[in-house]
C-alpha cells in the first residue's frame, strides 16, 4: 500500500517562504508523476505544480514563477519550494502521486497559512 506523508505546512507572514516536503513508500508501479494540489475552504482543488520522472515540470497560472518543484525519483521524495507567499496562498496542500496506468495517489494534506 502506498502512503505519501507531507511535512513543511505551517504560518508564514506575506512575502514569506516555505518549503513543503513529500515521501512516498510501498509499492508504486512506474511511477509516472509526483506533484502538489491545494484545496482552499470552499473553493475546488487546484493543481499547484508537478513533476514526471523524466524531469519535465509544470505549475498552475496562479504560480506566476514564486514556486519550484523538485524531485528525487530514486527515494520517492518530491518538494515544493514557495517564495513570494501571498494571502490567497492559503489552503491545504496536498501530496499527489500517479503512476502510469492512471492510479492516483493522495497525502493527508498539510496547512498553509499565509498572514501577517
Amino acid at each position: 500500500q502506498v502512503q505519501m506523508v507531507e511535512s513543511g505546512g505551517g504560518l508564514v507572514q506575506p512575502g514569506g517562504s516555505l518549503r513543503l516536503s513529500c515521501a512516498a513508500s510501498g509499492i508504486m508501479f512506474n511511477m509516472d508523476r509526483m506533484g502538489w494540489y491545494r484545496q482552499a475552504p470552499g473553493k475546488q482543488r487546484k493543481l499547484v505544480a508537478f513533476i514526471t520522472v523524466s524531469g519535465v515540470t509544470g505549475y498552475g497560472d496562479f504560480v506566476e514563477g514564486r514556486f519550484t518543484i523538485s524531485g528525487d525519483n530514486a527515494k520517492n521524495m518530491v518538494y515544493l519550494q514557495m517564495n513570494s507567499l501571498k494571502p490567497e496562498d492559503t489552503a491545504v496542500y496536498y501530496c499527489h502521486a500517479r503512476n502510469i496506468v492512471g492510479e492516483d495517489h493522495w497525502g493527508q494534506g498539510t496547512q498553509v497559512t499565509v498572514s501577517s
